[in-house]
């Protein structure tokens, strides 16, 4: 079961999170397989390519996030923090901070380059589903079981914002391109689209 997937930034690649605890990367426009990574010992259920399209980010079961050189398919670091599953990551628009969410009901952003712990960001009551950059880099948004999103300060961690309306939990988010707003989708059935200021 393939349980997330990513383009490349220059759309030439297309990496994939599975059930089998492996990504595995592919040509985008002959649909070849390119790479398989190996390392996570569970399923893989969120990945994310970098800005540069240089490195990949994987959150998994095992608790871990690891990143990937996207061309070589390498390990290159694994990112411990997280007191159980890893349900979402992305990177911010410059490269340099990682963002996870956790069955642990934390968010943690991680320094990319060298794997350590920035901050933890707590508020949720229950573990979190979806999280995303805002393309600035200076918002964070996250999804909950808990039937809410919740806006942080990417550079303090603090709690900006709780949008509520769903009546499920909330399993997936964005920002708009120009920040303007959010979309969230739940278990409710529905989408929401929101304020982002």
């Amino acid at each position: 079961m393939v349980k997330a997937c990513a383009y490349s930034p220059d759309g030439w690649r297309i990496v994939s999170g599975s059930w089998d605890d492996t990504l595995k990367v592919w040509d985008a426009g002959s649909g070849t397989e390119v790479a398989t990574l190996r390392g996570h010992s569970s399923m893989v259920k969120a990945c994310a390519y970098s800005p540069d399209g240089w490195r990949i980010v994987s959150g998994s079961w095992d608790d871990t996030l690891k990143v990937w050189d996207a061309g070589s398919g390498t390990e290159v670091a694994t990112l411990r923090g997280h007191s159980s599953m890893v349900k979402a990551c992305a990177y911010s628009p410059d490269g340099r901070r990682i963002v996870s969410g956790s069955l642990d009901k934390t968010l943690k952003i991680w320094d990319a380059e060298s794997g350590a712990e920035v901050a933890t960001l707590r508020g949720h009551s229950s573990m979190v589903k979806a999280c995303a950059y805002s393309p600035d880099g200076r918002r964070i948004v996250s999804g909950s079981l808990d039937k809410t999103l919740k806006i942080w300060d990417a550079e303090s961690g603090a709690e900006v914002a709780t949008l509520r309306g769903h009546s499920s939990m909330v399993k997936a988010c964005a920002y708009s391109p120009d920040g303007w707003r959010i979309v969230s989708g739940s278990w409710d059935d529905t989408l929401k689209v929101w304020d982002a200021g």
